[in-house]
C-alpha cells in the first residue's frame, strides 16, 4: 500500500485504488496521514472536521469514520500485517506507516539526506537528491481535500518547506555550474513570490554568470519597486550589497550572498533604507 499527498490525496495498494470518496473520510485520513506516527486527539480530530460547530454525534461520527478507514487499510493488508495501521490510542489515534510508503515520509528522508550532502560539500549529490525529492509533488499538497483549521496550518507549514527544499536546490544548480538553465525557472519563481528577495538574489546571480548583467541590474530594480508598492520597504542590506558588488564587477560567491533556505535578513524600511 502506498499513500500520498504530496498532490492529490491518493491511497494505492498494487493497481487498486483505495482513496475513500466521502469528503470526511478523506479529510480525516488526510490529517492522520499529515501526523503519521504521532498521535491526533479526539478533540483535534472533531476541531478538523467540524471546526466550531461540532454536531451532538460529533465522537460517534468520528469513531464511525475511524471504523472505515481502518476497514480500508486492512483489506489492504491481506493475510499479512497492514503497512498502514490505525490505531487507537488514549485520547486519540495513530496512523503508523511503514517506511516507504508514504510520499511525504520520503520528501523528508531526501531533503535531510541532500542537507547532509551540503555539509560535504557534495552540491552535485545535494542536487541530485533535492531534484528527486520536489519531484515527489504532483501539485499542491491534498488539493483535493477539504481541509479545516488543523489542515490549512499544517499545509502551510508544508508549502514552506517545499519552497526552502526547491531554494536549496536552486542553489545547489548554481553551485555546480548550471546558471543558464536556471535563468527561465526563476523569472516564473520571482513573479510567483514577487517579495521573495532569495530568489531574486539567485536570479541575479544566474543573469550575471550568463553575461546579462544588464538584466540582472533590471531584477534589482523590479525587486525595488515591488517592495515599495506592496510593503513599504527598501531591499535588505544583503541585497544592496549584491547590486554594489555587481556595479563594480566583483565575484558574486553563493556563500556571501544566498543564505541558508528560511534564513537571512529581510527587506528594511524605507526610512532607514541607506
Amino acid at each position: 500500500m502506498y499513500a500520498r499527498i504530496l498532490g492529490p490525496l491518493t491511497l494505492t495498494d498494487r493497481l487498486r485504488s483505495l482513496t475513500p470518496r466521502a469528503p470526511k473520510q478523506r479529510q480525516l485520513l488526510s490529517l492522520l496521514l499529515l501526523h503519521a506516527g504521532q498521535v491526533v486527539t479526539i478533540e483535534e480530530c472533531v476541531d478538523e472536521l467540524w471546526d466550531d460547530a461540532p454536531p451532538h454525534s460529533a465522537h460517534s461520527t468520528l469513531q464511525t469514520y475511524v471504523m472505515q478507514i481502518r476497514k480500508t487499510l486492512r483489506s489492504a493488508g491481506g493475510t499479512g500485517p497492514a503497512e498502514l495501521r490505525l490505531e487507537t490510542r488514549d485520547r486519540g489515534y495513530l496512523l503508523a506507516v511503514d517506511p516507504g510508503r508514504l510520499d511525504l515520509q520520503q520528501f523528508e528522508r531526501l531533503v535531510d539526506q541532500a542537507a547532509m550532502a551540503r555539509i560535504a560539500g557534495d552540491h552535485a549529490r545535494e542536487s541530485a537528491l533535492l531534484h528527486d525529492a520536489l519531484g515527489l509533488w504532483t501539485g499542491k499538497a491534498l488539493a483535493d481535500v477539504t481541509c479545516g483549521p488543523l489542515l490549512r496550518m499544517r499545509l502551510s507549514g508544508l508549502h514552506e518547506t517545499w519552497l526552502g527544499a526547491l531554494e536549496q536546490r536552486i542553489d545547489a544548480d548554481l553551485r555546480t555550474g548550471r546558471h543558464h538553465q536556471l535563468i527561465g525557472e526563476l523569472n516564473v519563481l520571482t513573479r510567483q513570490y514577487p517579495t521573495h528577495e532569495n530568489l531574486y538574489a539567485q536570479l541575479v546571480i544566474a543573469l550575471h554568470r550568463s553575461g546579462r548583467s544588464a538584466d540582472a541590474l533590471k531584477v534589482f530594480a523590479r525587486l525595488r519597486q515591488t517592495l515599495n508598492t506592496e510593503l513599504g520597504l527598501e531591499p535588505s542590506a544583503r541585497m544592496r550589497a549584491l547590486q554594489t558588488d555587481l556595479l563594480n564587477s566583483a565575484p558574486l560567491t553563493e556563500s556571501v550572498y544566498l543564505p541558508a533556505p528560511g534564513g537571512g535578513a529581510g527587506p528594511v524600511p524605507l526610512r532607514s533604507a541607506g
